[in-house]
């Protein structure tokens, strides 16, 4: 059966919006490169841990309103929902959207619907718009194509996708309307309009906003550790006032949105982006500054004992109670305390994944059995309920210990 829609993308974003749109009836083919991902979804199983996920695609399989496949085929609407790395010094590489683009290019035709989803630098759409009616001339004016960025939180996709309010922008007023009408189908949230360029640049405000709120907590953490305060208790306080919200302070930030995006501003606009850029360089020395003072911990600990501490570092991912490690601080520490070694024994926790190519995880009883160093990277909830032996030098750089939630 003619799918009604193909999803090129089937990672954190593009398999749920896949699943979602099944569930709702329409008819959807997702495309991914990876040969696994394809047969582990056609087995209804996911490659991803989100909560609600696999019981949707299990469903959307087995009634048939989605499979996988390597290549797409013929549609009525499109949509990439591919990654958008770095290349050089943090340079936005569209070259993953292109590439999706040319897939579906020799399958466009007269009326169809192409939407990006992918986080893009501005004018991106425009580009891609331009490609197809290089390649395709008797496609301008013919089509339709537009821009709409998710904006949902991992750990609770399934919900957002459908609740969120969506900004969506066409290239042209028809096709605003036209992609508008496509994402009634299944988000309940408000759809607002508005032109390619703003939506692409509403996507990359709304991160860097996160990034500059988050820095500006990390900047407090390492002033108040020279001034000996308790950050946590600080910002509790804080925030008692009516007009002020601090956000938590962490290892650093990760993820592949807070901690991408706003590169994707500074590289194009360097000297009107000072706070967005500056933003960026606190909470990435933030992920510096804790290894380091892992370090100093490790260090201080081997002169009083005269032997190499045992150190466990809790956690992995970029936020509390998911699987996904990109861009993720703790991972980064992780990886410089390690390269730094001597003869002490660490203890790799993340009770989300189950192995790594890279590390060899602990299960994080064990590791808290074993440390005399507990270092907590990430608040997952497993570590919430800890108990920690006398003596135990516990460095909380998450909050698992102090912040109370009031």
């Amino acid at each position: 059966m003619k799918p009604d829609v193909v999803t090129i993308g089937l990672g954190y974003i593009g398999l749920p919006t896949s699943a979602l749109m099944a569930s709702k009836g329409m008819q959807v083919l997702g495309v991914d490169v990876n040969p696994e991902v394809v047969k582990t979804i056609n087995r209804g199983k996911i490659h991803i841990i989100e909560k609600d996920l696999e019981a949707v695609v299990a469903q959307a399989v087995q009634t048939g309103k989605f499979k996988a496949a390597t290549a797409p085929v013929t549609a009525n609407t499109y949509l990439i929902v591919v990654p958008t790395p770095f290349k050089g010094n943090h340079e936005p590489d569209i070259s993953y959207v292109e590439a999706a683009t040319r897939a579906v290019l020799p399958l466009l035709k007269a009326g169809d619907l192409y939407i990006i989803e992918s986080t893009s630098p501005i004018g991106t759409t425009e580009k891609m718009m331009a490609l197809i009616f290089r390649e395709r001339p008797e496609l301008e004016g013919n089509i339709h194509l537009a821009y709409c960025p998710e904006r949902v939180l991992p750990g609770n996709v399934m919900y957002e996708l459908v609740h969120n309010d969506r900004v969506i922008g066409g290239v042209d007023t028809a096709s605003t309307e036209k992609a508008i009408a496509f994402y009634r189908h299944f988000v309940n949230g408000e759809l607002h309009s508005t032109n390619a360029r703003t939506a692409e640049m509403c996507k990359l405000t709304e991160n860097s906003s996160r990034d500059v709120q988050i820095a500006f907590a990390n900047e407090l953490s390492l002033i108040c550790d020279k001034a000996e305060i308790n950050v946590w208790e600080l910002i509790r306080l804080a925030n008692k006032h009516p007009r002020v919200n601090i956000l938590q302070p962490g290892c650093g930030v990760g993820g592949h949105c807070i901690a991408v995006d706003p590169y994707f501003i500074t590289s194009d606009f360097p000297m009107e982006s000072q706070i967005i850029g500056k933003a960026r360089e606190i909470n990435n020395y933030k992920s510096f500054w804790v290894a380091e003072q892992i370090k100093k911990a490790r260090q201080a600990f081997q002169l009083e004992h005269g032997r190499p501490p045992a150190v466990a570092l809790m956690g992995l991912a970029f936020k509390p109670n998911i699987d996904d490690l990109r861009e993720s601080p703790a991972k980064y520490i992780a990886q410089k305390v390690l390269q730094e070694a001597q003869d002490e024994a660490y203890f790799i926790v993340e009770p989300n994944i189950k192995d790594h190519q890279v590390f060899k995880i602990t299960p994080y009883q064990d590791a808290v059995e074993k440390a005399d160093i507990v270092a907590l990277l990430v608040a997952h909830t497993e570590f919430k309920t800890l108990e920690f032996a006398e003596g135990q030098i516990v460095l909380d750089y998450c909050g698992v210990q102090n912040f109370i939630d009031d």
